[in-house]
């Protein structure tokens, strides 16, 4: 059995959200994949994303192999 050495990341976001739109882009830059949530258009998943930030509506919220980061300061 082999095991992926590839990081799992899940970025929640908001259109309107210019943090949101810079930790794509950083992401991208980089070449790492991620998955996309955009919480005005799956607001299933907004329960999930006040439950990684204490109950506050702010984006982005990048979470990397299970490690949630909220808002975005700049890549590495």
């Amino acid at each position: 059995m082999t095991q992926s050495s590839e990081t799992t990341v899940t970025i929640y976001t908001h259109p309107d959200c210019a943090y949101s739109s810079a930790a794509k882009m950083d992401y991208r830059h980089r070449g790492v994949s991620f998955v996309e949530i955009d919480v005005s258009k799956e607001k299933d998943k907004i329960d999930d994303l006040l439950s990684l930030t204490g109950g506050e509506r702010v984006t982005p919220v990048i979470v990397e192999n299970g490690q949630a980061t909220i808002g975005f300061k700049g890549g590495n």
